[in-house]
């Protein structure tokens, strides 16, 4: 399978296939996707025999209603196309100056099914964010307490039987974070292991039930916006043009 086709079945998973109905005209959230990778081939530049530097901040510019139908889709797009440029450099041999940021913006200028890609490295500053993934979609996490379970009171919730309707809560300052169960009625494994309360490493795994929770800290920047002059190599991507 390939890398864009791993993209599309990811996001469909994600989205529960909603958004094969929603986004039947405009831009495809494929498109997108085909456009980063294309830009980091092409901006590709060998710093050093061990190092090719490409850009890790990138700025995608498409028509309002485009850019609607995108911000439909929340995190998860934006979780899936991070993976996907993550992915393409560590198969190409790639480094980043810093941690890869995307923006999606609408640009009155371009008509519907038209999207423009400008990119740059910057090192920007780094912050970290804590971040759960269950069943195929990521859940940022906020400082404090975030309760999962099956009941509409909870932060996050889940649709398995097998789970308290809060089950489990965890704690997250911005650097480190802790899991607590909630006096459960299945109680929490943590890596396999039967837990009350422990720290919670990265990518670990947290089971509920029949639910699986993967916590990881994923690395967060704010470099300046890319810029597009006459000498940047910035590209349009049309419907349909795409290999």
């Amino acid at each position: 399978m390939g890398l864009l086709d791993s993209f599309e079945k990811g996001l469909e998973r994600a989205v529960n296939s909603a958004f094969a109905k929603s986004f039947r005209s405009g831009i495809q959230p494929v498109e997108i996707a085909a456009a980063l990778r294309t830009e980091l081939d092409a901006k590709a530049a060998v710093v050093s025999r061990d190092r090719i530097l490409v850009p890790n901040a990138f700025e995608v510019r498409m028509s309002p209603a485009d850019a609607e139908r995108m911000r439909s889709l929340g995190s998860t797009l934006e979780g899936e196309l991070h993976n996907l440029v993550e992915k393409h450099a560590k198969t190409q041999g790639f480094s980043f100056a810093g941690p890869v940021t995307i923006a999606l913006s609408a640009d009155e200028q371009l008509p519907t099914g038209t999207l423009r890609v400008a990119s740059q490295t910057a090192a920007g500053t780094v912050s970290w964010r804590g971040v759960v993934e269950i069943e195929g979609k990521r859940h940022p996490l906020t400082k404090g307490r975030t309760v999962i379970g099956r009941g509409t009171d909870a932060d996050i919730t889940i649709s398995d039987a097998g789970t308290s309707r809060r089950h489990v809560e965890i704690l997250w300052d911005g650097e480190r974070a802790m899991v607590r169960d909630l006096n459960s009625t299945n109680g929490t494994q943590l890596d396999g292991r039967k837990i009350s309360e422990a720290p919670l490493p990265q990518d670990s795994v947290v089971t509920i039930g029949r639910t699986d929770i993967v916590f990881r800290v994923i690395a967060q920047a704010t470099p300046p916006r890319p810029t597009t002059s006459a000498s940047d190599a910035t590209r349009a991507f049309g419907i349909g043009g795409l290999s």
